[in-house]
């Protein structure tokens, strides 16, 4: 197995881009900049009259601002997640529900508001969002839920979240991969439910609060060469309920989960028991 890699640390999400690049859709690309008269001031006005195949793309800049997507494509690029941040006080800056391809890439998207809404929230959508960053949700940095979705979440930073950072569950069934996940208040990247079966590939779980992975409540998750290290607690949690494949006595051959304080892997009936302690 190769532990050489850093996910999220390609390099992809910090160089700017200076124009918009080609639109794979042959369509439009609307511009966003709130310093140019002649662009749109917000992504969200962009996205109102974006056509089916058309590019929004953002330039540098911090926007307050709401992101929703529902029922159609979706291709959102901002200049690099270090250039174009996107927050919110009223609800997440990112809603996406049944969207059915597209992507979204090179955008920070932060929750500022004091309620109980994560950064990003993708239901039942089938698109990819890469090289973007999660910050600061009052719930888990990124949700990924129900039994239609199928997104493809990569290269990207989900960090500083109150909850877990990526937290998969009602059936979801994503491809979670190279991803770096930190600094968050509960564990890297949580999966719950039965059905909900993402397959979890090279992503980097560090500095987390409780512990790197969390399998819980009948979950399924293909966990193949994940780096879970310098959490507080465990490298992976799971109840003896849930699945993951490889076997439970493969796992740390698949894996790194140290060094972590209180070990590598561990089942538990209580997984959620050091919250709030």
């Amino acid at each position: 197995m190769d532990t050489s890699h850093e996910a999220g640390s390609s390099g992809a999400g910090k160089d700017p881009l200076i124009e918009p690049p080609p639109n794979p859709k042959g369509g439009k690309t609307l511009i966003v900049d709130a310093r140019d008269s002649d662009a749109y001031l917000c992504p969200s006005a962009a996205l109102k009259d974006a056509g089916e195949d058309d590019q929004v793309f953002v330039r540098p800049g911090v926007y307050e601002d709401k992101v929703f997507v529902a029922d159609k494509p979706v291709l959102l690029v901002g200049a690099g997640r270090d250039q174009v941040q996107i927050y919110s006080r009223r609800g997440g800056p990112l809603y996406l529900q049944r969207v059915p391809n597209g992507m979204i890439s090179g955008i920070t998207f932060r929750y500022v508001g004091s309620d109980q809404h994560s950064a990003m929230n993708v239901l039942d959508s089938v698109c990819t969002i890469t090289r973007c960053r999660a910050m600061e949700g009052i719930l888990s940095g990124v949700v990924i839920y129900g039994p239609e979705a199928r997104p493809t979440f990569i290269d990207n930073e989900v960090c500083s979240n109150r909850e877990s950072g990526i937290f998969v569950f009602a059936g979801a069934q994503p491809r979670v991969a190279q991803n770096l996940c930190y600094g968050n208040h509960h564990f890297g990247l949580a999966v719950r439910d039965p059905g909900s079966h993402p397959e979890c590939v090279r992503n980097v779980c560090h500095s987390n609060m409780l512990s790197g992975m969390l399998l819980f409540h009948h979950a399924e998750a293909l966990l193949l060469d994940n780096i879970c290290r310098d959490n507080q607690h465990w490298g992976l949690v799971m109840t003896p309920d849930s699945h993951p494949t490889p076997s439970q006595e493969e796992l740390v051959a698949g894996n790194v989960f140290l060094p972590n304080p209180r070990g590598s892997v561990v089942a538990t009936e209580q997984p959620l028991a050091d919250i709030g302690r």
